[in-house]
């Protein structure tokens, strides 16, 4: 009889350094060595006591990851004997050679419409500066992860399992519809019905998709400026007619809108990025005009769950009497960016418009996000992370309020009543992108303005900084350190 070769304990090591865990990245080798033809079917692997304490990890890190193994039939398990490469697998066939002759010439059929837009002014790599004032990401030490990986335990149980591996054509998760009309949309005063709601990948899809049914064959688009920098992305791909209107202390000014207007998109309860909250007052003028002038609301109310001043106002939808606003809803800044779930609210024929229109790109966001969201909606852990977020965040606003009044900084905008960021402006001559670029070099990141202005140069003096990404024990030093970099 043939004794199987055994694989030495030295093919393997680990990354501690890795964000992944010891196990996975051991399962990772081993597959990949069965892939890659490294590993043949019937060879035996060291024992977990002797390659546990070749890596240096304990001994139920390798015999957990070998029991996975054995579950996925890559290892089978032979009582005593050990752990070997089961014979079932087969490994990846050896790599094509490499073409030869001329490569084909894709220049000719790419015009970079869509790479030109991209913005280049945020960082990727942004864990990696001490003082990160970034806009827009999230603070792990906030985010509940242990009840957001009970929630996805529980929707992949056997019980719910068949609804997620079904597809959902253009329908979205019942229950999770349920519990955005009966409980998350009348906090911002909406009624609706799940026949008015269509899920969304985050609010820039649901922008996307607005763009495209409203105003893809032309049209006037009137927007705030300065304004979400993906918005104006977005409809530049459109045929309409771009109208920016200047904001002034109490967000987008109504009478400027011109007649033959087809919509107008505007952050009424938070305006981004000044943090103006519209008031009531014009918010009626804007609903009434929308009837006169026969122009669509789009209404991206991004951040509303962060108020700092009392109950917020009402939403523009739940105030609309005429099915004129379409409102846009994400999950991006109250549970975690990465989620990317999002949703519109309008009349039941535009919903029915999305729907068809977002069936020809993705279908449906993945039935097992829906799921996990719902059981994390529904089972209280939404509403326990927002009074852990609204509190944090609002000592992290009170010392960046007490050390910008502290260090002689400018606010652009004196109206800010919560979000996760501030409006600033620096002496005028400042340019504020080059000022950013110096201060990566003090590890600090903040958000120049020129993007967010229809005229880049109008926000040559302007930043944001954002409280979401930063503990409050480092903004009083990185405040400081964006004080002398402007002069202050």
């Amino acid at each position: 009889m043939t004794i199987p070769a055994t694989i030495p304990a030295e093919n393997f090591f680990l990354d501690r350094a890795s964000p992944a865990p010891l196990q996975v990245q051991l399962r990772r080798q081993i597959i990949a060595g069965v892939l890659q033809g490294r590993f043949r079917a019937g060879e035996r692997l060291p024992s977990s006591r002797r390659l546990a304490r070749h890596l240096g990890v304990a001994r139920v890190t390798v015999t957990q990851a070998f029991a996975e193994l054995v579950a996925t039939e890559y290892l089978t398990s032979k009582g005593r004997s050990g752990h070997f490469i089961a014979d079932e697998i087969t490994p990846l066939p050896d790599a094509p050679a490499a073409p030869q002759g001329a490569a084909f010439d894709w220049s000719p059929r790419l015009d970079l419409r869509f790479t030109r837009l991209q913005r280049r002014d945020r960082v990727q790599d942004w864990r990696r500066f001490r003082f990160p004032f970034v806009y827009g990401q999230a603070d792990p030490e906030l985010v509940d992860h242990n009840a957001w990986r009970d929630c996805a335990v529980r929707a992949l149980g056997r019980r719910e399992f068949a609804a997620l591996t079904g597809d959902l054509y253009d329908h979205d998760d019942p229950e999770l519809l349920d519990y955005l009309a009966r409980h998350i949309l009348p906090r911002r005063g909406i009624r609706a019905e799940p026949d008015q709601i269509v899920l969304t990948l985050g609010a820039q899809n649901a922008l996307w998709l607005v763009a495209e049914i409203l105003l893809a064959r032309g049209g006037r688009a009137a927007i705030e400026d300065p304004c979400y920098p993906g918005l104006r992305e977005i409809l530049s791909h459109t045929r309409a007619e771009i109208l920016p209107l200047s904001v002034d202390a109490q967000g987008l000014p109504v009478t400027a809108i011109p007649p033959g207007t087809t919509a107008v998109f505007t952050t009424a309860s938070h305006q981004c990025p000044t943090g103006t909250t519209m008031p009531l007052p014009r918010r009626h003028a804007l609903l009434a005009r929308a009837l006169d002038q026969g122009f669509a609301i789009v209404e991206d109310d991004y951040e509303f769950e962060m108020s700092f001043a009392g109950a917020p106002s009402p939403a523009l939808k739940g105030m609309d009497q005429a099915e004129a606003v379409i409102y846009i809803g994400s999950f991006s800044k109250s549970v975690f960016p990465g989620l990317r779930l999002g949703y519109i609210v309008a009349d039941p024929g535009f919903i029915h418009e999305a729907r068809a229109l977002r069936g020809l790109t993705l279908r449906h966001p993945p039935g097992m996000l829906q799921r996990t969201l719902f059981h994390f909606l529904s089972l209280g852990h939404y509403d326990a992370q927002l009074n852990r977020m609204r509190r944090a965040y609002a000592e992290r606003r009170a010392v960046m309020l007490r050390t910008i009044g502290d260090t002689g900084l400018s606010l652009a905008s004196n109206r800010d009543t919560g979000g996760s960021s501030l409006w600033l402006q620096a002496p005028p001559g400042t340019d504020m992108t080059e000022t950013g670029t110096a201060l990566r070099d003090q590890s600090v990141l903040i958000e120049p303005g020129r993007p967010f202005f229809a005229t880049p140069e109008d926000g040559r003096s302007h930043y944001r900084l954002a409280w979401s990404s930063i503990s409050a024990d480092l903004i009083e030093e990185g405040i400081r350190r964006i004080a002398g970099a402007v002069g202050k």
